[in-house]
């Protein structure tokens, strides 16, 4: 629970502790905290078991720690029954974001058109596109697939 706490901080907790309370109180406050966290995890244990005997014998593996959206969906890429790993290595995400700003541009990807065009701003910036210069507007027959105003 208190793994990251290191020594100075534990020594301005207590140096702070007593301050607050006192070192008359300090040993009760100690008690009555160390008390309720005691009842507060037997209260979580008690809720665990009921709610594990009210979901039935089909539940009998089930750990709350699941439930953690970070455990559940390792868990499920790591069991790869729905085929995920082949989804994500099939999904190149520089490749598709070229397309699309090359579509953008009006230009034609590498990918189909096999070579690469070199014309250009972007050819003579080494394939970085300038953010300070207006875009050109299109004529009115070159205009994108897309609304531009949606986008």
């Amino acid at each position: 629970m208190f793994n990251d706490i290191g020594a100075l901080e534990l020594v301005t907790l207590v140096v702070l502790a007593v301050l607050v309370f006192g070192p008359d109180k300090l040993p009760k406050v100690i008690q009555d905290v160390s008390r309720t966290i005691r009842k507060i995890r037997e209260f979580s244990d008690s809720a665990k078991q009921d709610i594990r005997q009210e979901l039935g014998p089909e539940f009998k593996d089930f750990e709350f720690e699941d439930l953690n959206p970070k455990t559940f969906i390792r868990k499920q890429l790591d069991n790869d029954e729905l085929g995920l790993k082949e989804i994500r290595n099939g999904f190149d995400l520089k490749k598709e974001m070229a397309e699309v700003t090359d579509a953008v541009h009006g230009r034609e990807s590498e990918s189909s058109s096999g070579t690469s065009s070199s014309s250009g701003s972007s050819g003579s910036t080494g394939g970085r596109i300038d953010m300070s210069k207006k875009p050109e507007t299109p004529a009115r027959d070159d205009r994108p697939p897309f609304d531009a105003d949606a986008t």
